[in-house]
């Protein structure tokens, strides 16, 4: 689970032959283009997201709306990357789900620029959403595009996400109570995070 940023450099990084749609649990990181912090800061191990922060996890959070049989788990906004769980369930439902978020349903503008959906329940078949279970990747550059377009739209025009991404098929239940885990604390590492600029640790 440990992030590798020599493994998440790889041309291609997904599991031959592997049926990204399949009914389950995918852990995903996303890095800013870079590596800059974006996002906002880590402050006595909590994040403090700022505007930019907050349109990614808007963004997040509106997935299922989005798409059919999609939920969004346990996730987290790093300064320079994100960390997130997406449960694919196609349309019957996947094994081992607990989703914690729902997306907003006001139907007015949060105020990020993003226009809540009005009272969709997640995974129904909603205007716009795909009649189909999507493909993890198509998830994941839904995401990247859509939170890349208000970002540059509403705070820093020239920002943008590292090329490709970063997964782990979730198999079981166990795995999934350890990515939840590693998200809650990462926050808590971020000192000795790879992805910190102002990391002391040895290379």
């Amino acid at each position: 689970m440990k992030y590798d940023p020599e493994i998440h450099h790889r041309r291609s990084i997904r599991l031959r032959d592997y049926d990204y749609s399949a009914n389950g649990a995918y852990f995903i990181t996303i890095c800013v283009q870079g590596r800059e912090c974006l996002f906002g800061e880590i402050v006595d191990g909590e994040m403090r997201q700022n505007e930019s922060g907050e349109v990614v996890q808007a963004v997040w959070e509106r997935l299922p709306v989005r798409f059919s049989g999609v939920e969004t788990d346990a996730a987290i906004i790093m300064p320079n990357h994100f960390h997130g769980i997406i449960c694919i369930a196609g349309h019957v439902g996947a094994q081992f789900i607990a989703p914690k978020i729902a997306p907003k349903t006001d139907g007015e503008a949060d105020g990020k620029g993003i226009m809540n959906l009005g009272a969709i329940k997640p995974g129904a078949m909603n205007p716009g959403a795909m009649n189909r279970a999507p493909t993890l990747g198509e998830i994941v550059r839904t995401f990247k595009a859509a939170s890349t377009r208000l970002i540059r739209k509403n705070h820093l025009s020239g920002f943008a996400w590292q090329r490709n991404y970063y997964e782990r098929v979730i198999r079981d239940d166990g795995e999934l109570l350890r990515a939840r885990q590693y998200i809650e604390e990462n926050p808590l590492k971020w000192k000795m995070d790879k992805d910190n600029p102002d990391c002391q640790t040895p290379a």
